[in-house]
């Protein structure tokens, strides 16, 4: 039983430290990076459809994407969808290449980044601390409920803390790591 916790909190755990990856591959720095499109929608055949299912996007150099769409009827949504993101992107099209050329981030608009990045790593530690929270209620309930002794209970919360203290510090990393790529010049 207190395994079976043990387990579920660590997944959990790095199912939130995968969630803010996700979200911090979203956030523009300087880079070209195709992940950069992928919240972009589309509209195809009547249908909302991710980007990447209708063009294939490749990072040509640094500084610009190309965006390749399988129906030569695209090229025209494609480059509406790009402009009317949030990402800030002016696409110019030549014949069935869209190009994409991402302008370099002011010193201004970094520090605004490095505010979202510490946002999203602040969310991620407090969804680590309610797993912690959760699996601590489940061995209290153990307890209550006299399946397991005072002694266990204790080393499995200082097992999960160690758990806790693990992930966060892994959260730490990642926001550490992005910080620096968006501070780059």
């Amino acid at each position: 039983m207190i395994d079976d916790i043990r387990k579920d909190a660590e997944q959990r755990m790095g199912k939130s430290l995968d969630a803010l990856k996700t979200e911090l591959s979203k956030l523009r720095t300087g880079r070209a990076h195709p992940s950069i499109l992928d919240h972009v929608k589309v509209e195809y055949y009547g249908q909302e459809v991710p980007l990447s299912q209708v063009a294939k996007i490749v990072a040509e150099d640094a500084r610009s994407l190309t965006v390749s769409p399988w129906e030569k009827d695209m090229v025209s949504k494609i480059e509406k969808a790009i402009m009317t993101s949030d990402l800030g992107l002016n696409p110019m099209s030549a014949g069935m290449v869209i190009r994409v050329p991402m302008p370099p981030l002011t010193e201004e608009r970094r520090r605004d980044l490095v505010k979202v990045v510490r946002h999203e790593g602040e969310n991620a530690k407090v969804a680590i601390r309610n797993i912690r929270r959760d699996a601590n209620g489940a061995l209290k309930t153990l307890l209550k409920d006299k399946a397991i002794s005072e002694d266990e209970e204790r080393r499995a919360q200082d097992a999960i803390q160690k758990l806790t203290d693990k992930y966060v510090a892994d959260v730490d990393a990642v926001l550490a790591a992005k910080e620096k790529e968006l501070m780059e010049v």
